[in-house]
């Protein structure tokens, strides 16, 4: 009976320990920026428009090898989704790149 009289913490009570940190983005910029990958330098590759799927491939993964490049042909749909890991190559019938490749 003693054990119901005891007053519990809700949550939102308790404080946050000295430890943690709050950070409120104060636009959609600074928002995703938290979700870029830190050693990103370049985030579009406009030099690489005209070529081939393989050479564009293989210029990013030497400046970002983290990232994974999807290459996407005519017609097919792509999901919309915001990955800081990923570019999208999109190609022409004959495999070469159209469009400016970019993370996301």
């Amino acid at each position: 009976m003693a054990e119901d009289n005891q007053k519990t913490n809700a949550p939102q009570d308790q404080q946050l320990g000295k430890s943690a940190t709050v950070i409120i983005p104060k636009s959609y910029e600074e928002f995703m920026q938290l979700f870029q990958p830190k050693t990103s330098v370049n985030k579009a590759w406009p030099s690489l428009v005209g070529l081939t799927a393989e050479e564009a491939e293989k210029k990013i993964k030497e400046e970002m090898a983290e990232v994974y490049v999807s290459v996407v042909p005519p017609s097919y749909a792509i999901t919309f989704d915001l990955r800081s890991n990923r570019v999208w190559l999109f190609v022409d019938s004959s495999g070469k790149v159209v469009q400016t490749p970019v993370i996301g």
